[in-house]
């Protein structure tokens, strides 16, 4: 049976705030959870970027869920501080956390000032950080030079009896083929059926036949549908941008200035947007009989409270039947 968790956006809401959501959604009966990991939000008036590292610690203390984030290590952060991170969260909680790895967005690597590699380069390295990040839970000393990032002398004193599990991050065909031969499993996120079938084909014809398969699926969901369209294109106006771009905007200033003559006609399809719940129910089994076993539901909608609330008494249970 799928587990479906919460997703903590800590574009939209400050970390305090998100961690008694983290609590509720346990309350309420959610499987799981994982959350953003932004130096900046996406737009000026999403208005956060909490420390996803720092918060991950206290909310595993807060619950008993399980837990993951997506990272890119290679730029604005090197692979050994991403190994070392990660296993003082697998050591703390055994069994509870997982890390997934993707190449990155400019709007949160380019801080550091080096240059931002096209992606073909961002591929190579991201490849290069796994090497680091796997010998490192093994407890090697690692010495590794790439022309991204070097390590000397590395070695992990704090490790878990169990390494976590590294998902790879996908959003194309092109790329969840990729990593179906690298990643212990594949996410993504929610697409038309269609695009999510091919996804999911090209991560099993690339060598993920047998892995894990993880979604996150945004989805805006209000009583009223027209609020419900309207808060989506409010609160997250960047799924209108086009993917070539999304990946090398700089700043927020740059995803507002993309997004400023966007409508609610442009955002209509592009997120899970609806008033009724036996939609979203439709949805969350078309997921499921695409092969997923974890969907993690990122609600850019109003009254993200009552959303938790509407989804534990009326969608997840039919989803589990």
């Amino acid at each position: 049976m799928a587990r479906i968790g919460f997703h903590a956006s800590h574009e939209l809401f400050p970390p305090g705030e998100l961690l008694r959501r983290a609590r509720d959604a346990e309350r309420l009966g959610f499987d799981g959870a994982m959350c953003s990991d932004h130096f900046h939000p996406w737009t000026e008036s999403q208005g956060e970027s909490g420390f996803t590292w720092s918060w991950l610690g206290a909310a595993m203390q807060a619950t008993g869920l399980t837990f993951g984030t997506v990272c890119a290590p290679g730029q604005r952060y090197h692979p050994a501080i991403v190994a070392q991170a990660s296993a003082t969260l697998a050591s703390m909680f055994p069994g509870r956390f997982w890390v997934a790895l993707g190449t990155g967005q400019y709007l949160n690597e380019h801080i550091d000032g080096a240059p931002w590699p096209a992606k073909p380069e961002r591929q190579a390295r991201l490849l290069e950080a796994v090497k680091v990040i796997r010998a490192l839970w093994a407890g090697e000393t690692v010495d590794h030079d790439t022309p991204w990032f070097k390590v000397r002398g590395a070695k992990l004193y704090t490790r878990p009896e169990r390494p976590p599990r590294i998902m790879g991050a996908a959003i194309t065909e092109e790329t969840a083929e990729w990593v179906g031969g690298w990643a212990d499993g594949l996410i993504t996120v929610g697409k038309e059926p269609a695009d999510l079938r091919k996804i999911v084909a090209a991560f099993r014809r690339g060598g993920g036949a047998s892995k894990p398969m993880a979604l996150q699926a945004a989805v805006s969901y209000a009583e009223d549908e027209s609020q419900a369209l309207s808060e989506a294109l409010r609160r997250w106006p960047v799924a209108t941008v086009d993917l070539a771009k999304n990946q090398d905007l700089a700043a927020p200033a740059d995803f507002d200035r993309e997004t400023a003559g966007a409508t609610v006609d442009d955002i209509r399809d592009k997120l899970r947007i609806s008033a009724d719940l036996d939609r979203h129910v439709e949805w969350l089994k078309g997921d499921i009989e695409a092969g997923f076993d974890e969907i993690y539901l990122h609600h850019v909608g109003p009254a993200p409270d009552a959303f938790l609330q509407a989804f534990s008494e009326r969608v997840l249970p039919r989803c589990r039947g």
